[in-house]
């Protein structure tokens, strides 16, 4: 990227003092450098250097040596070169700052093997032998907390803007809620449409100081999966300097809903055709194409091999609740919310997957890499998705998902269809980083998993 790219910024933001150069590691935590802006002038001509194990860490930030890959290896650098339109503001910094995000590269060039954003884009290569586009959108929960803690140490609502009261009680889609915390969310809102990320409803959910944001839908799902990524970094800063907390952990409160991170998907064609409709009307067999049903078949059938990503710690597994709207076994149906697969009422043209299965604390490009995965896999092997499931498909928990870390861990490593999408050496580093960091918490003996994963 040339470095007129910084000096056009600068004019335009001529108070601008330091630029953060960031990435996001397996456990979609950011990382990386802040430079004074006098010094930024060389990430844009040479990149700049970082440990390739920075990508490996458990969600501690602690090297677990995972595969050798670490200490082991004498912790070698990779070299980061900045993604293409990611120069944007940071309006949430203290200081007047700006920001780059790196894609790594090995010594030869070729995209590093291990970062997240690079298995991805593996899999979305997978798609041009189909002459398929994937069209995403990422819908994430996350919660709002008090920055002090109640008299047991434990987590409670913010005392709400607007109001000055705390809010216990559960009014989802409530539009007073919105508006007791309306500042914040405008400034959510508006810092996404200073980075282009182009944002759509927003809704109270199903506890006091939860909130869903969905991002709109993408022909590109590379850049949305940046997006998604850039979009609870944006949370996270914006709820610090209005003095609260955000988190995507996925079960914050055991009596209160978890935050889920659902995934729309739908595939066109070279010319803009949804491939996912069938022509017939919404409800009927023809509103959904051989090439929908195939889909739906492959994330039926990788649905259990894939839960260490949906859920990818023992917070997340908590998640997974009868009755509760998250799904407890591998099904789908039309317009159902009890399902893993939806198929939202729609015009043909919008005819689309949602997938609710994922925790909000998934990593969006492990996440997005693993359910195109299945899709591929069900249309190239027409796999057919059985029979919808007509009523409540979360009244209890379906004993072909491994609903616990180590057997998940376990039923991925054996996975012929995830090895192969994602590379069996990313399967192997991913599963022994999310096994050693799950020993080390027994072994701590954590009482309060909040302390670890918040």
């Amino acid at each position: 990227m040339s470095v007129e790219i910084l000096e056009n910024y600068l004019r335009q933001h001529p108070q601008t003092r330091y630029l953060d150069a960031f990435y996001s590691d397996l456990s979609g935590i950011v990382r990386g450098k802040r430079y004074p802006i006098a010094n930024a002038d060389k990430i844009f001509r040479s990149g700049l250097m970082m440990p390739g194990s920075s990508f490996l860490l458990a969600v501690t930030g602690e090297s677990m040596d995972p595969c050798g890959l670490g200490f082991s290896d004498g912790d070698p650098d990779e070299f980061g070169v900045i993604v293409d339109d990611s120069l944007k503001p940071m309006p949430w910094a203290q200081v007047p700052t700006a920001q780059v995000q790196l894609t790594m590269q090995d010594q030869y060039g070729e995209p590093y093997y291990y970062e997240p954003r690079n298995v991805l884009k593996r899999v979305i290569e997978q798609f041009a032998s189909l002459n398929l586009t994937p069209v995403v959108a990422f819908e994430l929960e996350f919660y709002l907390f008090d920055l002090k803690r109640n008299k047991n140490n434990q987590l409670r609502p913010p005392i709400a803007p607007l109001t000055g009261k705390r809010n216990n009680e559960t009014q989802v889609y409530s539009l007073a809620e919105l508006e007791d915390y309306a500042v914040f969310i405008d400034e959510v809102i508006s810092t996404c449409e200073l980075q282009n990320i182009k944002t759509g409803a927003i809704t109270a959910e199903y506890a006091p100081g939860q909130f869903e944001i969905n991002l709109e839908h993408s022909n590109n799902p590379l850049k949305a999966a940046d997006h998604a990524a850039m979009f609870k970094r944006i949370v996270r800063g914006v709820a610090r300097k209005h003095n609260m907390q955000a988190s995507f952990m996925s079960k914050p409160y055991i009596d209160n809903a978890g935050s889920g991170l659902h995934m729309h998907m739908s595939l066109i064609d070279a010319d803009g055709n949804n491939v996912f409709d069938g022509g017939g009307d919404f409800g009927h067999d023809d509103c959904m194409s051989p090439t929908l049903k195939a889909a739906i078949g492959g994330l039926l059938e990788t649905h259990p091999e894939s839960m260490i990503f949906f859920a990818p710690n023992i917070n997340a597994f908590r998640r997974y609740v009868p009755n509760i709207f998250v799904p407890t076994g591998p099904s789908w149906g039309l317009e159902n919310r009890s399902v893993a697969v939806r198929i939202p009422k729609s015009p043909g043209k919008a005819r689309r997957i949602e997938h609710r299965v994922a925790g909000a604390d998934a990593n969006p490009y492990l996440l997005l890499a693993t359910l195109l995965a299945g899709m591929h896999h069900g249309i190239t092997e027409q796999l057919e998705p059985g029979p919808e499931w007509q009523g409540n498909a979360s009244e209890k928990l379906s004993s072909q998902i491994p609903f616990d870390l180590t057997s998940a861990i376990k039923k991925t490593r054996e996975s012929d269809i995830l090895n192969h999408y994602l590379g069996n050496k990313y399967i192997d580093v991913y599963t022994e980083c999310k096994q050693l960091e799950h020993e080390a918490f027994k072994e701590r003996n954590i009482q309060d998993e909040t302390s670890w994963y918040l």
